[in-house]
């Protein structure tokens, strides 16, 4: 159902307390693009469908227009897509006055087909893949992040330098530096649970101003919109508060990096098929063979759960951030840990996403691994016990964009899930963010050599 009717925002227009309807599309990055359409336009019209340009699945953060995409380029002079209002997910958005939202679908433009690219369409496909063998997901994800002192414009104009977290020590499950926080974080929590994101509960971090959100698993296409519009509020609400917040996984050196673990679970009906009474910890035979899927194409997938060159600086022992793809009973130093053990709620939580995830990509890739162990009926390897940083013969989590774009261009698996164009689509993405990372020269570079090399 949706958190908001059609006809009840019609009523809602015509009482004068909703002006502006937010037609969002989910882009390559994870984030909401679109238009604000006065309401009165929206419902005679809009709701039907409106345009964008096609350039906006084929940019970077910067919103450059890189060459290499099949799909668009000057030389087919950037056309239009259809934005295609789902209107299962209109809903209000509380901290912004008189405003709701909903998200969009990608059509091309002359056939009204999914843009087989766009995010949306990318998982929706992985769910058709699951509804053919009478089986859906479950997910979740954990949205860790940190806030910062200064509002965005000040960090900005200040080169980036000096960040100051909002507070002064590690405030993991601290419930009075939380306290602090609550200027940003109870609204947070009470406009998503209003705009009909299930939010459980907030956190502080096991670092100094990181935050984590936790909201209630549901089926995968839900799980990635509420993910991505947590995402938004976090960024806007800390914004109005005169606060930052970043998804960066990794902003300095010497601190621990921000993750968006996802917990995944696939069930027939009301019951899940990953429960197996009697059996060992839980799982079932469909259970096993999905985790083992997760964990032999792990390194393939790594890229839709670390899709920039920060993402893998987050990599590192002793940070509860996993280096190797293997999986432990309730370890957090496993690239998987199972959750749940010997209950009706097991369920596998993959460790290996940083903040910066696009949730549609990475619970698309997820499921694609698990579905291929599903196929060919992999075999589970028992689980690893102890400090897995310390493991050498677990394979490795790749540790740098570089690989994580080669294995994804080498994946059989990943091509045969989702198409030859969309996996060269993200390919070309991961190159060209490596492309403009090697030309910068960095403050470390002139620092360490400037005077000695």
């Amino acid at each position: 159902m949706p958190q908001l009717t059609f006809e009840t925002l019609k009523e809602q227009v015509g009482a004068g307390t909703v002006d502006t309807v937010l037609v969002c599309l989910v882009d390559m990055q994870g984030r909401l693009m679109g238009k604000r359409f006065h309401a009165y336009h929206f419902i005679e019209s809009a709701w039907q469908e409106t345009h964008c340009c096609n350039y906006l699945l084929a940019t970077d953060l910067e919103m450059a227009t890189p060459d290499g995409y099949a799909s668009t380029s000057w030389q087919t002079g950037y056309g239009d897509y259809v934005m295609k209002p789902d209107l299962t997910t209109l809903r209000p958005i509380p901290w912004l006055d008189g405003t709701v939202m909903v998200l969009c679908d990608v059509l091309d433009h002359h056939t009204h087909e999914d843009v087989p690219h766009s995010p949306r369409a990318v998982l929706k496909r992985q769910i058709a893949r699951l509804a053919e063998r009478g089986l859906t997901a479950k997910m979740a994800t954990e949205l860790e992040f940190f806030l910062f002192e200064g509002s965005f414009d000040a960090i900005r104009k200040s080169g980036y330098r000096d960040l100051q977290p909002i507070s002064g020590y590690n405030e993991d499950y601290h419930i009075l530096q939380t306290t602090k926080e609550e200027s940003v974080m109870r609204p947070l929590r009470n406009h998503l649970f209003a705009a009909g994101v299930p939010v459980e509960n907030t956190k502080g971090e096991a670092e100094t101003g990181q935050e984590e959100l936790n909201i209630r698993y549901a089926e995968a296409m839900a799980c990635a919109d509420h993910h991505t519009i947590a995402k938004h509020a976090t960024k806007e609400i800390a914004w109005q508060q005169g606060h930052s917040a970043t998804f960066l996984p990794k902003w300095h050196r010497d601190r621990v990096g921000s993750a968006a673990h996802v917990h995944q679970s696939l069930w027939r009906g009301e019951d899940s098929a990953f429960y197996q009474a009697g059996a060992e910890l839980g799982m079932s035979d469909l259970m096993r063979s999905y985790c083992a899927g997760l964990i032999k194409y792990a390194g393939e997938s790594t890229y839709f759960l670390a899709p920039y060159i920060n993402s893998y600086k987050r990599f590192a022992p002793g940070t509860f951030a996993p280096t190797k793809s293997i999986w432990s009973v309730d370890n957090r130093t496993a690239g998987f840990r199972l959750c749940g053990a010997g209950t009706k709620a097991v369920r596998m939580e993959c460790r290996i996403g940083g903040s910066d995830l696009n949730p549609y990509l990475a619970l698309a890739a997820q499921l694609a691994a698990g579905i291929k162990g599903l196929e060919d009926g992999l075999a589970l390897e028992p689980p690893t016990t102890g400090d897995i940083y310390q493991s050498v013969d677990a394979p490795e989590i790749p540790n740098t964009l570089r690989a994580a774009a080669e294995a994804l261009r080498g994946s059989a698996m990943l091509r045969e899930a989702m198409g030859d164009n969309v996996v060269d689509h993200y390919v070309r993405a991961a190159t060209w963010e490596q492309e403009e990372f090697d030309k910068v020269v960095t403050d470390y570079e002139i620092a360490r050599g400037f005077e000695r090399a």
